[in-house]
């Protein structure tokens, strides 16, 4: 199994998936012409596509949707709730290409298996995704208020995460937003900080974990090193050390990380 994430934080996110012949785009939260260019820079084709699984129905996450489905034929996956609010946002899509991925199922390709789980998020029915490949396992959780217990276990001991890392909590109180945003922001159905995101980090963290990845950094409320700083010094207060074998990685918002094997 192999994956990149392509774009992350609130210009847009995406991210690819692939195990042998099936490969997955998660979300395409970007115009049709800048999700071709960040494919061309990891090497793939989006005509090679086994589908495009979709989160929820914010705009970050479904502006190239269907531009994307309609262009390339794809089936899009996404639970029942989630579909009502994003059926008038991405256009006419063909009836056949339309399938439901309920939250809390799972769907195989394969060797691949896709399994579904909800977040806490300001949408309809906001979920994420986990790939498993025979033992492998790759967590993609962002875009939620908090990490709750039912979360932990069911991301517990995965060999790479994508892990939301969105804001330091006292640029953003400090920071030139309406309070009302702020208040979203920090809500229980808003977006994780440094600390949080790293706390949940180290109790999810196992034995066969090698690669986490920080996503969807505020460009006003985060900044890349410091993001890093404070997750590697959380972690190291709860005695998890980062090293050759545990790596912390950030992503850019519009260039794509290497295509990495698990």
């Amino acid at each position: 199994m192999h994956f990149s994430v392509l774009a992350s934080g609130s210009t847009g996110n995406a991210i690819y998936v692939e195990s042998g012949e099936y490969s997955f785009l998660v979300d395409a939260g970007l115009s049709g012409k800048q999700m071709e260019l960040l494919f061309q820079q990891i090497d793939r084709k989006m005509d090679k596509l086994t589908g495009l699984l979709v989160t929820h129905e914010h705009s970050d996450h479904i502006k190239g949707v269907g531009i994307v489905a309609r262009k390339y034929k794809l089936p899009i996956y996404a639970n029942e709730k989630t579909w009502e609010a994003m059926n008038p946002l991405i256009g006419e899509i063909p009836l056949e290409q339309k399938f439901h991925f309920d939250m809390e199922t799972v769907k195989s390709f394969g060797d691949l298996s896709i399994e579904s789980f909800g977040v806490s998020h300001d949408a309809a029915e906001p979920m994420f995704y986990i790939f498993h490949e025979g033992e492998k396992k790759l967590v993609l959780v962002t875009d939620t208020g908090y990490v709750s217990d039912r979360m932990k276990g069911i991301i517990r001991n995965a060999d790479s995460y994508v892990f939301e890392s969105n804001h330091d909590v006292q640029m953003l109180r400090m920071g030139r937003y309406p309070w009302n945003i702020k208040r979203r922001i920090l809500s229980d159905v808003g977006h994780v900080s440094n600390e949080d995101a790293a706390i949940a980090m180290s109790e999810v963290i196992g034995d066969r974990t090698k690669r986490i990845y920080l996503a969807h950094l505020s460009q006003d409320n985060n900044i890349k090193d410091l993001a890093r700083m404070s997750v590697s010094q959380t972690l190291e207060g709860k005695g998890i050390v980062l090293h050759d074998g545990l790596s912390l990685y950030d992503t850019d918002p519009k260039i794509p990380t290497i295509l990495t094997a698990i």
